[in-house]
């Protein structure tokens, strides 16, 4: 939800749709960027029906300016996914799902989570996924408080330091020796710190599998048309 991973989200959505359709070819988005101060503020009091009213007239917004269907740029905040779903005439792409369906191809079956708080020990997400079939390993408790720290107060900032990277990579290989077959970056401000590159887990990024799906849903006729 900070402006940091939005903008890795217009990049990997506007680079996919030239690499499909080639030429000048670029998105048709419709964004609206929230001021994630006030959004944070209403997650630390737990406040998720204020938040959510929030990002619902964020969304009624961008259903008026004609766009086709939503995306909500952030793991944590599908908490309210329901609540904005309710208030809108186009469909949601929820970021589970288009986890669980990146996931699911490989046939992989229990893999880690890393994210906020909010993400790692709340239903809204590890239940989603566990309803596809998916038992979600997440770190223990020191771990998630510090994967948690860094999220907050160092990538929501645009803050990218080597020991959190190096910290990152330590609870990925914990994950993988507990069991894990791969590890969702479940925040979408954390492949901004670590990538495939940095460690031999399979990494599965939820911004770029997010964006991927966008691209697909909404060129699929166009795509069609040009084959």
């Amino acid at each position: 939800m900070s402006w940091e991973s939005t903008a890795n989200y217009y990049r990997a959505i506007n680079e996919e749709v030239k690499e499909k359709l080639g030429g000048l070819h670029s998105a048709r988005i419709v964004l609206y960027s929230v001021d994630f101060e006030d959004i944070e503020k209403l997650q630390q009091q737990g406040d998720w029906v204020s938040a959510g009213e929030i990002l619902l007239d964020a969304a009624l917004k961008v259903q008026a300016a004609g766009a086709d269907f939503l995306l909500i740029c952030t793991n944590t905040m599908h908490r309210v996914a329901p609540q904005v779903e309710a208030g809108l005439d186009i469909p949601l792409l929820h970021i589970a799902d288009a986890t669980a369906d990146a996931l699911l191809v490989p046939g992989i079956r229990t893999v880690g989570l890393l994210g906020t708080a909010f993400t790692m020990e709340q239903d809204f997400y590890k239940g989603r996924l566990g309803r596809r079939g998916l038992e979600v390993l997440v770190p223990d408790e020191a771990d998630r408080v510090s994967v948690h720290q860094v999220i907050y107060q160092e990538l929501c900032q645009g803050k990218i330091l080597p020991e959190s990277k190096a910290e990152f990579l330590r609870i990925i290989a914990a994950l993988a020796q507990a069991g894990a077959e791969a590890v969702i970056l479940g925040c979408t401000e954390i492949g901004m710190l670590v990538s495939h590159e940095d460690t031999e887990v399979l990494l599965f990024d939820t911004t770029a599998i997010h964006a991927h799906q966008a691209v697909e849903y909404a060129l699929q006729d166009q795509v069609k048309v040009n084959r």
